[in-house]
């Protein structure tokens, strides 16, 4: 593998029009194998999100993670930025749609890919994925321990955030979940009612369940970074990845 890439910060057109600031990773010398929007996380879009980014591009994929707090905190770093979206009730779902779509749009357009495009998110950005899967045509879709996407979210919860399950029939490419067995938000009961909509709604899919891993397995700068769970969830991420983005 030919880990050789660059990467860099970009504009693209999103919701509303709006231009969108996004950090791009390609991969150098080798015909791309697909597109993948990463969505970051509720902390903001961070250097380990931007990691996350590049480590597709090492491996073959053209990546673009959107900005998705800037509109809240224009010219903040990226802390302030997410205070400021958390303050405001998190990022609207209307918003986080549209800006998925300019980005797939973005990721289409790139000479040398694919055409096809996946999305993945983590934590707060898991459920967005899923929602993003369910309202756009994608090839692929991850979901990373997304919170609501089943499940209700306690009353003091400091965002505005409605469960998006019953969304499953409208799913529009195979979908890959990754949860930790001992994650509250999503519980292994949201989990398991996840499942079962999705065989309701007949989709392709599979859901793997990690032993000793809580919220945020993948995060390798938080004490939740648990090694083996995240090795193996990179492995399938990647194998997904290559399954449904290839031309």
């Amino acid at each position: 593998m030919d880990e050789a890439l660059t990467a860099r910060e970009v504009t693209f057109t999103g919701h509303g029009g709006d231009q969108v600031t996004a950090y791009v990773a390609r991969p150098e010398g080798v015909p791309s194998r697909g597109g993948v929007v990463v969505v970051h996380h509720m902390p903001g879009w961070d250097s380990a999100t931007k990691e996350i980014t590049r480590r597709f591009a090492a491996n073959g994929f053209d990546a673009v993670c959107p900005n998705l707090h800037e509109r809240d905190a224009p010219g903040a770093d990226p802390d302030d930025a997410a205070a400021a979206s958390r303050a405001a009730g998190g990022v609207p779902d209307e918003r986080l749609v549209g800006d998925v779509a300019g980005a797939a749009a973005y990721l289409r357009a790139l000479r040398g890919g694919t055409g096809k495009v996946g999305v993945i998110g983590y934590c707060s950005g898991g459920r967005q994925a899923f929602l993003a899967a369910c309202s756009l045509d994608l090839d692929a879709a991850v979901d990373c321990y997304g919170a609501f996407v089943t499940g209700q979210p306690p009353a003091d919860f400091p965002i505005e955030v409605t469960p998006i399950g019953h969304l499953a029939p409208a799913l529009s490419c195979p979908l890959l979940g990754l949860f930790g067995n001992e994650d509250s938000r999503p519980s292994p009961s949201d989990v398991d009612e996840l499942e079962r909509l999705l065989v309701e709604a007949g989709k392709t899919y599979e859901l793997h369940r990690y032993d000793g891993a809580g919220h945020a397995f993948f995060a390798v700068d938080r004490p939740a970074y648990r090694p083996a769970a995240a090795t193996d969830g990179w492995r399938r991420v990647l194998t997904w990845f290559e399954r449904y983005l290839a031309a």
